[in-house]
This record gives structure tokens, sequence and C-alpha cells, in this order.
């Protein structure tokens, strides 16, 4: 379509320097010949205007008096229907959204703070020109929503056994919310690549109450697993002295052995040896 353009608009320029000659050379001016060839470079003009070229990763939705008549995603130099309206380019190139910290309450109650960050594109330009007002605020708005319903049903932390948390489970819980994006966003043709959180963490009001909760979880998990290993200690001391035959226990003497053994090994301080230079009986 480039070449033809190129054609009438020469055709035009000698249109109008011969009907120009004509004028100059002879008393009657070739009205006819002038009005046409302003006429044909008018035709030629407005062809002209229908030439446009894309980016790699960009298309152009074709609309013609309010009808669509498909998109060229294609990049490179094309022509179309010069009365097709302009400014319906729109970037198939991936977008990030990082949503702002939302304070939601978790499936527990706990106030807690929350962000992601979403990353999407443009994957059916119709959907996104014709079914959604603005498809940027739409994804805006959406993602949003999605985070506050994801941090709604789950635990922060400390769920019951095998159950999903925020904190616990990352992995899981951004394919939750990836599934969920793409849920909402379909009907806005847009694919959602990527979604997770960016920040987690309890609200500022109940932030000291729950780090005092976890400290003291802390140390329980810690002191259980002191005393199995102490007492997985003193069945292997007691069960090698006696396949040894170093010495014989009887009970009384079994049990303050395990008594001084368990006090050694689950103790916070040091232990300060003391010589037993009596016996244990009266």
């Amino acid at each position: 379509m480039l070449a033809v353009n190129v054609l009438l608009c020469l055709i035009t320029i000698a249109l109008l320097v011969h009907s120009i000659r004509m004028g100059i050379r002879q008393d009657h001016f070739p009205m006819g010949m002038f009005v046409g060839s302003l006429l044909l470079g008018a035709f030629a003009g407005l062809m002209s205007s229908g030439h446009f070229t894309l980016q790699p990763n960009q298309a152009r939705v074709l609309i013609l008096f309010g009808a669509y008549h498909g998109t060229v995603k294609e990049s490179g130099f094309h022509w179309a229907n010069p009365f097709y309206s302009r400014g319906t380019k729109i970037s198939l190139r991936a977008n990030n959204f990082s949503t702002e910290k939302l304070k939601v309450n978790d499936k527990r109650g706990s106030p807690i703070e929350i962000a992601a960050v979403v990353v999407w594109r443009v994957q059916d330009t119709a959907q996104a020109m014709f079914d959604v007002e603005d498809y940027h605020q739409y994804v805006d708005v959406q993602s949003e929503a999605a985070v506050r319903h994801l941090a709604s049903s789950y635990a922060y932390d400390q769920g019951e056994e095998d159950e999903i948390t925020l904190r616990s489970n990352a992995d899981e819980v951004a394919a939750c919310l990836k599934e969920e994006l793409q849920r909402r966003l379909a009907k806005a043709g847009v694919v959602v690549e990527e979604a997770r959180i960016t920040h987690l963490a309890y609200a500022p009001e109940i932030a000291q109450a729950m780090l005092r909760r976890q400290q003291a979880e802390a140390i329980i998990a810690a002191r259980q697993k002191i005393v199995h290993g102490a007492v997985s200690m003193v069945e292997m001391a007691l069960n090698d002295l006696a396949s040894r035959k170093v010495v014989a226990l009887d009970d009384e003497r079994r049990a303050a052995m395990v008594s001084n053994l368990l006090v050694v090994l689950c103790g916070d301080t040091e232990v300060t040896p003391v010589i037993n230079t009596g016996t244990l009986y009266p």
C-alpha cells in the first residue's frame, strides 16, 4: 500500500505541474485538471494517514465507527483503513503492580499488615478494551481485593496440624493468590504470570504481644528438644552400664542417677560437681 500512496503523490505532483504549465502557455487555464489533481492529492494524503508502526509486544485495536474489526499484534510497518480510530494501542509487555500495605484480620481475627506484588500482561486485547472501563485500574482494584481475601482465609502462623499459614507456607499461599487473581482478571483479558507476598507482619498494636508469644513458643520448643535428648542420653547410659556390667544398680540408685543426670543435662546453669563421700542409704 505504501507504493500505491507514493505513486498517487507523484501523479498528483505531475498533474499540478502540467496544469500550471498549460495555463501559462495557453490563454485557457485547465481548471478541471487542476481541481482533479488537488482531489487526487487529498485522496493520497488520506490514504497515507492509514500507515502506522508497532513495536515488539505492542498491539493496535482496529475500531471503525464503534465496531471492532480485529487486532494487529505483529511488529513493524502496517497500513489500515484511515477511518479506524486512533490512539488504541495496547502494550503486551509484562507489568508490575505492588499493593500498598493493607491492614487485614487473618483467619483467627488477628490484625496483620500484608502487601503483594503482581506480574501481569494483557493477553486478549478485545477484552481489555471493551469488557472493562480501564483495565489498569481494574487490575489494581482486583489485586488489592484478592490480597485482602487471601489474608482473611489463612492464619498468620501456628495453625492446626497440616494447616497452611501465611508465614510458613509461602509457596502454597503464592499459588493460591495467583489462582484467585487469574480468576478475577480473566474478564479483562489479563494473564497473571506471578504473584507473591512482599510484606507480612502483625499490626503495630499487637506486635509486642505476638513477639512475646513467639518467644515463649520458641522456648517451649527448645525445652522439649532438650528434655527429649536428655531422656535419650540417660536411657543410653543406663543400658550401657547394665550391658557392660560396670555396676549393679537397684531401683533406688537408678532413680537417683536418673534424677542427677536430668538435672545436669536440662539445667540452665553450669553444674557444680559435688563428691559424695557417704552412701545413699542411711
